[in-house]
């Protein structure tokens, strides 16, 4: 069994002494160096209100965010711009009753406008899942538009959107905050890791997706409300919990429980995220159970194909001691905030 000790000492019995492909210590460097943006929850908030041919923008950021970001005073506003606007004033805060980094900003556009192009890169200079989401306003109307890494750029056009488009747009949310990190596909990587059978994926996988709908459901009916640094800690030790199960008890059977409490901390990640956006639970949840049974599936076939053809070198055990690994690390750094 390849254990920690034999990833840091490079005695695994692979070929030329590598693990994952590299030398062990590079490899251990790459795993320690994920956990550096290894952020579950990591969201920030905008309004825009549009009066004629001005503009005012306000931008808060969580506290814990800005160590990620060189000069956040002048780096943030730069990072979210209105097509045709030109800046007039800025001006950057730190609000330490609601731990957050206000930015505000004032804008002058040509003539007035009747909708608003934005680009917004705040992932590139915070961690690359950052989510930023924005509310707009003008006369009366609203329209709000979703910031990721792979989504920069959005037109506000302030107009009732249908139904149609409700669903489509907040299931396509679910679907990419789902998979919009790689705390996200460690979590789905731990479960096809545990599982010793296809039935065992099964049941794995259903009491993933039953933990994460009952925090949805659940959380928002008490008083308790989860910080972020806590909800990733605590998915941290799952992860590290799982990965200690299939390392040192391989004949355990209550592998489902650890799944669905997995499940449940990733649920707590979609409540903060329905609870900045005001996004409908049911559109959400569905378009990212969708995403997580492709992502589990496409993970298995991969690595029962890596499993049969690279036996000698003991995938499972190797792939639990790096999970291990990583959600140690990741709980440290994150008790360390």
């Amino acid at each position: 069994m390849a254990s920690i000790r034999e990833l840091l000492d490079g005695d695994v019995a692979t070929s030329g002494g590598r693990v994952c492909g590299l030398p062990p210590r590079i490899c251990l460097s790459l795993l320690l160096a994920s956990t550096a943006w290894a952020h579950v929850v990591s969201m920030s908030s905008g309004d825009l209100t549009v009066h004629g041919a001005r503009a005012h923008y306000e931008l808060r950021m969580p506290l814990y965010e800005i160590s990620h970001v060189a000069a956040p005073e002048r780096t943030l506003l730069e990072h979210v711009r209105f097509a045709g606007a030109r800046l007039e004033t800025e001006s950057c805060r730190t609000d330490a009753g609601r731990a957050l980094y206000v930015c505000e900003a004032d804008y002058q556009f040509a003539a007035p406008v009747d909708g608003v192009e934005v680009e917004c890169t705040l992932a590139a200079v915070t961690v690359p899942n950052h989510v930023h989401l924005l509310r707009a306003q003008l006369d009366g109307k609203e329209d709000q538009a979703l910031f990721d890494i792979t989504f920069t750029r959005a037109t506000l056009r302030f107009r009732p959107p249908t139904a149609a488009e409700i669903a489509v747009a907040q299931a396509g949310a679910g679907w990419m905050r789902a998979l919009g990190g790689a705390v996200q596909l460690l979590f789905l990587a731990a479960l096809v890791v545990a599982a010793r059978s296809r039935r065992e994926l099964l049941a794995l996988a259903g009491m993933f997706l039953a933990g994460q709908v009952a925090a949805v459901l659940v959380v928002p009916h008490t008083a308790w409300q989860p910080e972020p640094r806590f909800v990733e800690a605590a998915a941290a030790l799952a992860v590290a919990y799982m990965a200690v199960e299939i390392l040192l008890l391989p004949a355990a059977g209550a592998r489902w429980a650890i799944a669905g409490l997995l499940g449940g901390f990733h649920g707590l990640y979609f409540h903060l995220f329905l609870q900045s956006t005001g996004y409908r639970a049911a559109y959400v949840l569905a378009g990212a159970a969708l995403a997580e049974v492709a992502a589990i599936s496409v993970m298995a076939l991969v690595f029962t194909r890596v499993a049969r053809m690279a036996r000698a070198l003991r995938p499972v055990e190797v792939s639990a001691s790096a999970l291990l690994l990583v959600g140690l690390m990741w709980f440290a750094m994150r008790l360390r905030g």
